[in-house]
């Protein structure tokens, strides 16, 4: 899955880690596509787990990118209820500060603002507010974001769905 990193024009990263709670939104999200979506040839939609920062890094320094890169992930603030799931543009993160993203996207940020603006990329950010991102291992994601999941699957159904080979549903 990984070479196809620099082969697919459009790019789906589940970012976050399965074992603190809500913060496994992104890689649960990247498993219901995969069990419950018809995904075209032209997408990879990926677990990026904790390294999304290592990915985006390849991304910059190589002359091969995708065309769209939609990062989902869960974030601790965002202005909405917990459980409900919004888009993050990515001119409105604050430079330098992480826009409530959990600690793995710290450093992610400026590489995703380096891919939108210098190397022409369509960064899109679809993020959940999560309720609780435990200190400690507690896998498993709570009932407001699990129930999120699916509305995010449809949303990234919906964009991909715009391009020519969009996404089908398989039920």
């Amino acid at each position: 899955m990984i070479g196809e990193l620099f082969t697919k024009p459009v790019v789906i990263l589940g970012c976050g880690n399965t074992l603190l709670g809500d913060d496994g939104f992104g890689p649960e999200v990247i498993e219901h596509l995969h069990k419950h979506y018809k995904i075209p040839e032209n997408v990879l939609a990926m677990d990026a787990g904790t390294s999304a920062g290592d990915i985006l890094f390849d991304f910059v320094l190589s002359p091969v990118r995708p065309r769209r890169l939609f990062i989902v992930d869960a974030v601790a603030s965002g202005g909405v209820e917990p459980g409900e799931i919004f888009e993050i543009p990515v001119e409105r993160v604050p430079e330098g500060g992480t826009g409530g993203f959990t600690p793995h996207q710290v450093p992610s940020m400026s590489l995703l603002r380096e891919l939108k603006f210098s190397a022409g990329v369509d960064v899109r950010i679809l993020a959940v507010r999560a309720v609780i991102v435990p200190e400690f291992v507690q896998p498993g994601l709570s009932p407001e974001v699990r129930a999120a999941v699916d509305r995010a699957c449809a949303w990234l159904f919906r964009q991909i769905g715009e391009a020519p080979g969009g996404c089908r549903s398989k039920e």
